[in-house]
């Protein structure tokens, strides 16, 4: 197992930008004749987060060792993986493009979309979401838990501070204006329609939300508009809250109907069982 903590320059954000990835195998026990390109997961963290937060949060070392699969961690910075044009920092093609092509470079990934998985939790689901139907050439599949699927809320937002403590002016820096935002590329409904009418092949879709989740009525409306437009898909509801009780499981089970290259059972070198 490796951890590696990264410094590039992205020329999508015009700065320094960090990120951690955890590989199933460590480079200095394995010669590379013997690494074979490894399936690969984007992990988006949600609103307030950090490339460090499922760190702690999950037990990522465990399911990068069980599914023997690379998990690459980005920083959204509260700015839901969108691009914002009038500054040109571009969070989604740095997501959608650059980190993959530079992670690719520079570990032993498979350049196939099919084997690149896009996930995401809250504003990271949006993200996962959002940026997976947008760049489908890129990844070939989609997990959205918890996703804050909000276009229809944006719109009734206000100058007074929400739940979360945002306010309408925080919307509209991140996405631009408002009254019209339901008709760009940051809705997943309009990507969604303009991908099945292209032809193209849709990623396959995962998306989950707690049955006590203020977020959930978002997920059965975008399970709904998927139906209508007859992309196939999988929503699941469960017992929960917006909560890493809900997401680990969640996240869990979405990996578990993928096939990845799954090593067979074996001890985990770095556990301990006190016999």
């Amino acid at each position: 197992m490796a951890l590696f903590q990264v410094n590039m320059f992205s020329a999508s954000l015009k700065r320094n930008i960090s990120f951690n990835a955890i590989l199933p195998v460590d480079p200095m026990f394995s010669p590379a004749s013997e690494v074979k390109p490894l399936k690969t997961m984007y992990l988006l963290h949600g609103y307030t987060g950090s490339c460090n937060s499922w760190l702690t949060e999950l037990n990522l070392s465990e399911i990068s060792f069980k599914n023997n699969l690379a998990i690459i961690l980005p920083s959204g910075e509260n700015h839901f993986y969108i691009d914002d044009l009038k500054s040109r920092t571009m969070y989604g093609e740095y997501l959608g493009k650059e980190i993959v092509d530079f992670t690719r470079n520079i570990f032993p990934l498979s350049r196939k979309s099919e084997d690149t998985i896009i996930a995401g939790i809250s504003m990271g689901g949006y993200g996962a979401i959002r940026n997976g139907l947008k760049y489908s050439d890129t990844f070939g599949h989609i997990i959205g838990i918890s996703p804050a699927l909000i276009m229809d809320q944006l719109t009734s937002s206000s100058d007074e501070p929400n739940m979360i403590g945002v306010t309408r002016g925080y919307f509209e820096r991140v996405f631009g204006d408002l009254n019209i935002v339901t008709e760009t590329d940051a809705n997943p409904e309009v990507l969604a329609k303009k991908l099945k009418s292209s032809g193209k092949t849709v990623p396959d879709i995962y998306f989950a939300c707690g049955k006590n989740d203020i977020l959930v009525l978002a997920s059965r409306k975008f399970s709904g508009f998927l139906k209508e437009l007859g992309i196939p898909h999988i929503y699941e509801e469960s017992p929960g809250t917006h909560d890493s009780a809900f997401f680990d499981p969640c996240l869990t089970r979405a990996l578990a109907r993928l096939p990845l290259n799954r090593l067979p059972q074996m001890p985990n070198p770095f556990w301990y069982e006190d016999n």
